[in-house]
């Protein structure tokens, strides 16, 4: 078996036709800027050549089946493993997706509850017991005389199939009747069912009333249906005597209440699945929420009158229906509309809302310039929103209808997703929603010891637990034991997405596989980093090869093998400035030439064959570039020769604050929390402890409808002071900013619009009579007719995958020759799309609009970019600046408040240094910026940090601190312990270098090395 994964000429993107040799069955870490081509190496090369040399081995009748993968763009390959990726995507959008259903736990919890619970009555409490066959008869029997019913053996439950032969045997036992899927039907030759459709399918044993003397015949009946149907039967009731129930009455052989004579089915893993209607609560089909109206959300200033519009979903009084139902409701019980909500009775208020029944009053309403008057009830405000949103055929309508309204746990499950029955099998005095709803962490220690009820259910139920307890060790080894089973997949960061994958194939315990991630790291704190280095550790103890895309500190010294790419980012990025063991890059050279490497003898087994560190050599002594020396900011930042300053001082802010007090959402504890304005605010603490909830589900949703009128509706919380001292907020969140090659960095940040317009307005332009839409590549007739305005021409290949090459017509240039005829300074639309935003803000120096948003983009540290690049081929570093350059490009007011979720995602030291440069420059103008961060690079910069804890899901959402970082590092959380060996780290680098360089000198490519620029202090 080869030792090393060799790689010759790999030329992806931007990689510079590299030649690389990775040691195989090591933690191997590829770093470098943002946009320098780590992606394109492990992600675009590696795994893409990994995966269709997979689908090659696929017989040729198998491949016509499956998407084939077109080749990189590389010279030679080899030493590759199978290969598994571990990206960072949401696992999946469906809301019945969870936590438990995409780490199978829940999957073992079902069938260890179908196999090994015990089951109670959900009438009286009672233990379930074995119901004889004399104790059905006398069941049937017990219905009043004169009830028509019919008896059935429940064949088919729930499965797929034809069952043709099923159909034949028991129509030839003399059973012609059936009953499918609740339609009766008469058995026919060849009759058959949809093949791969769920089925329930009973026969029809005996049809019959009830009355004296026909005991023998039911318990003949009984016999047959119970023997065919397993145990179980089901006394379909037609019709009866006024009083008596219609419908199926279940019996079993198995479980029945003695009080009640109640029955259950025979448990099996489909009556615990909320996916199914055999386990899902019929009321919310399995969701567990369900929509009710909020009265904070329909009340949210009872200091308001009506008049002054406090009822939100009505507005101010008018001229309409239902306000003149509102004014014969004032005039009956007593006020007014200038009686302030607050000031209204228990009574005066529920009526406003809920109704008053079935009492009338004299409304008098204008009709056709006359008074006319009404006896008329009055439903109530909730009934009036219930009614716009169940019967209006307008979306904005419903939309609006439902801003006034929660997801809350629903009435009849209470949020157990399941059927009542399903929730009444318990183990251990628990029902497995209760299990669901523990976080991990709890959840392991309770099947650490299961208590069961028999001896048979512990011989049963142990080996289930076993498989329970390894994938939750899993689990909580990658830092997510804070979540719960019950948590939909769809509200998962894309790291915590990526840590459970990870954790289901370290379950998996597969050996001699290649594994590929992608920033495991992300959205997880510190105090997590070990326990998901170990997780990786024990995946390459296995004989896996582990390659991880990393900018973190600890991830790449405790790796085996690293790759430094660089030495800028995109047309400057692509080359192997670095690869060996993490010595290479965190001890100084000269300490490496005495032999004090940090990993001694040990880094030769492991390191390369001298191919890349011979290209390195040869590469460095030929780099010419304006931008870039060929040196590691990684290995600068790790030793120490670059930092991230601390500031000279830290602002005080405006003096005005934002507080938000009573939040109660998921975990939070219901303090209050104090937003200083004027400031930047890092919001920090562990994995899980509240962050995302508090900043954005509660405080963005309340300002976004305040000052937006937004629909989104905010957790719960009391109430909020001091909201009108901002006059905006802008989320940037980390979604996409485009799924289709068409998309790039000009057209998202609408740069695109702006050029289209300019060369609309050019004298050739006029003359030929082209609008700005000539200069869309996405529509005709500017564009290349042949390609339709891609660049590219799709060759389909026979048992190949299909083949994009330049289109001949436009050499790739995405438009036709007339509209390329047309030229602002000398170049053409297609010129200046192939131009980088650092050449574009020269090029375009005198047309304001342009060079606001191309300085933007160039400040956040992607001058390098071309304006036409596609945006599928962005890193998510590189999209994420995008989405902030579109932000910080609009006209500011001074007082906003900017929130922005980990926007360190995908960034290395560097591309942090720009990102708070940018920040720092946003809150010098009077804006207040948010940040979620367990960054410490971010958190040492920050003017106030606001630190929750101490845990993570229900051990968390406690407000432990609020201040300075200097303070908080004095502090005793897991936050301060980190912080304060950063500032210890940070203040000793500073030293040394004022002992060297002046403060303020630059360094190499004109980056400003230390103390860039003092922090006012309002």
């Amino acid at each position: 078996m080869p030792e090393h994964i060799t790689l010759r000429g790999a030329r992806e993107n931007n990689l510079q036709a590299i030649d690389l040799d990775i040691p195989r069955n090591r933690l191997v870490v590829v770093t470098g800027l943002s946009g320098s081509g780590k992606s394109s190496l492990a992600f675009d090369t590696i795994f893409a050549e990994g995966q269709r040399r997979y689908m090659e081995s696929l017989s040729a009748y198998a491949r016509q089946f499956l998407e084939m993968m077109e080749r990189p763009e590389i010279d030679y390959v080899d030493g590759l493993s199978p290969v598994i990726s571990i990206e960072q995507k949401t696992v999946s959008g469906n809301p019945r997706s969870t936590v438990g259903t995409v780490t199978e736990v829940y999957d073992f919890l079902r069938l260890l509850y179908a196999r090994a619970a015990t089951a109670y009555s959900h009438e009286t409490g009672n233990r379930m017991r074995q119901q004889s066959d004399d104790e059905i008869v006398d069941g049937i029997l017990d219905f009043p005389e004169g009830t028509r019913l019919q008896i059935l053996a429940p064949v088919v439950r729930g499965r797929k199939g034809h069952y043709r032969e099923l159909f034949e045997q028991t129509s030839a036992q003399g059973f012609e009747r059936f009953r499918v899927d609740g339609e009766m039907r008469t058995y026919e030759e060849d009759m058959k069912l949809e093949r791969y459709a769920t089925h329930d399918v009973e026969v029809v044993i005996d049809r019959l009333a009830i009355k004296d003397g026909i005991r023998s015949r039911v318990s003949q009946s009984v016999e047959t249906a119970l023997e065919m149907g397993g145990g179980t039967l089901i006394a379909d009731v037609v019709d009866g005597p006024d009083g008596v129930e219609t419908g199926d009455h279940l019996f079993s052989r198995d479980l029945v209440d003695p009080e009640t004579g109640l029955s259950y089915e025979e448990p099996s893993p489909n009556m615990f699945s909320f996916n199914t209607p055999y386990g899902a609560c019929p009321e919310c089909e399995g969701l567990g929420t369900a929509k009710q109206i909020a009265p904070e959300l329909v009340v949210p200033h009872p200091e308001k009158t009506i008049n002054e519009g406090a009822l939100a979903p009505l507005g101010e009084p008018r001229d309409i229906w239902i306000f003149n139902q509102l004014e014969a409701v004032a005039e009956a019980y007593d006020f007014d509309f200038d009686t302030p909500i607050e000031a209204l009775s228990d009574e005066q208020l529920n009526v406003i809302l809920e109704g008053a029944g079935d009492e009338q009053f004299e409304i008098e309403y204008g009709y056709k310039g006359r008074e006319v008057q009404y006896k008329h009830r009055f439903d109530g405000l909730y009934d009036h929103i219930w009614h716009t949103y169940e019967e209006t055929s307008s979306s904005k309508k419903r939309r609006r209808a439902e801003s006034f309204m929660r997801e809350m746990d629903c009435p009849a499950c209470s949020g157990g997703r399941l059927k009542t029955e399903s929730l009444h099998y318990r183990i251990g005095g628990k029902s497995i929603a209760d299990l669901a709803q523990m976080d991990l962490t709890r959840l392991r220690d309770f099947v650490e010891d299961v208590p069961f009820d028999t001896e048979r259910q512990t011989r049963i139920g142990e080996p289930i637990v076993k498989e329970v307890r390894e994938r939750l060790d899993f689990l909580i080894g990658v830092g997510v034991g804070y979540l719960t089973l019950d948590r939909p997949a769809r509200t998962l960061s894309g790291g915590e997405s990526q840590r459970i994958r990870l954790a289901t194939q370290v379950g998996t315990q597969l050996t001699g596989v290649l594994y590929v991630l992608d920033e495991p790291t992300i959205g997880l704190h510190p105090r997590d980093n070990d326990r998901l280095i170990e997780s990786l550790e024990s995946l390459r103890d296995l004989g896996n090869s582990v390659v991880v895309v990393e900018h973190d500190r600890d991830m790449i010294e405790a790796a085996d093998h690293v790759v430094d790419l660089g030495p800028g980012a995109g047309i400057h990025g692509g080359h192997v400035i670095t690869t060996g063991p993490p010595s290479v890059l965190t001890v100084d050279p000269v300490e490496q030439t005495n032999g004090t490497a940090a990993n001694g003898a040990a880094e030769h087994e492991i390191e390369d064959n001298g191919v890349a560190r011979q290209q390195v050599a040869e590469r460095a002594a030929d780099y010419d570039s304006d931008h870039y020396d060929f040196e590691s900011f990684t290995a600068a930042y790790l030793q120490g020769e670059r930092v991230i300053p601390l500031p000279d001082e830290r602002r005080d802010g405006t003096g005005e604050s934002i507080t938000l007090k009573g939040a109660t959402g998921h975990n939070l504890k219901g303090e209050d929390v104090d937003v200083p304005l004027g400031t930047l605010i890092c919001v920090t603490g562990v994995s899980g402890s509240g962050k995302s909830t508090l900043v954005n589900q509660t405080l963005f949703p309340i300002l976004h409808r305040h000052h937006h009128n937004a629909k989104t509706v905010p957790l719960p919380y009391d109430r909020v002071e001091g909201i009108d001292h901002v006059d905006k907020v802008i989320e940037i969140d980390q979604q996409p900013i485009g799924r289709t090659p068409r998309s790039n960095a000009a057209t998202y940040t609408k740069l695109m619009d702006y050029l289209r317009d300019l060369f609309a307005q050019l004298p050739e332009a006029e003359i030929r009579g082209y609008t700005k839409s000539r200069f869309s590549f996405n529509t005709d007739p500017g564009r290349c007719d042949k390609c339709g305005g891609t660049g590219t021409v799709t060759l389909e290949m026979n048992f190949l995958p299909d083949v994009d090459v330049t289109c001949d017509a436009c050499d790739g240039k995405r438009y036709g020759p007339e509209t390329l005829e047309v030229a602002y300074k000398g170049k053409n639309i297609a010129e200046v799309l192939d131009m980088t935003v650092a050449e574009a803000v020269d090029f375009f120096e005198n047309q304001p609009r342009l060079v606001r948003t191309l300085k933007t983009l160039d400040a956040v540290g992607l001058g390098y970019l071309t304006l036409g690049q596609s945006s599928t081929t962005l890193s998510g570093g590189e999209a994420q600046r995008v989405k902030l350059s579109k932000e910080l490009s609009r006209p500011g007011t001074g007082d906003t408040l900017y929130i922005l979720d980990e926007p360190t995602t995908g960034m290395h030291f560097e591309d942090v240094r720009h990102l708070l440069n940018v920040l720092h420059g946003l809150v010098d103008e009077g804006n207040t910026v948010m940040v979620i961060e367990h960054n410490m690079d971010v958190i040492k910069q920050a003017d106030h940090v606001i630190d929750l804890g101490p845990e993570g899901g229900r051990e968390g959402g406690e407000i432990l601190f609020e201040g300075r970082p200097e303070a908080l590092a004095e502090a005793d959380t897991h936050t301060s312990a980190y912080l304060r060996e950063e500032l210890e780290r940070t203040r000793t680098a500073q030293t040394d270098a004022e002992k060297t360089a002046p403060v303020g000198e630059s360094g190499d490519g004109g980056v400003t090395r230390w103390g860039e620029r003092p922090h006012r202090s309002s």
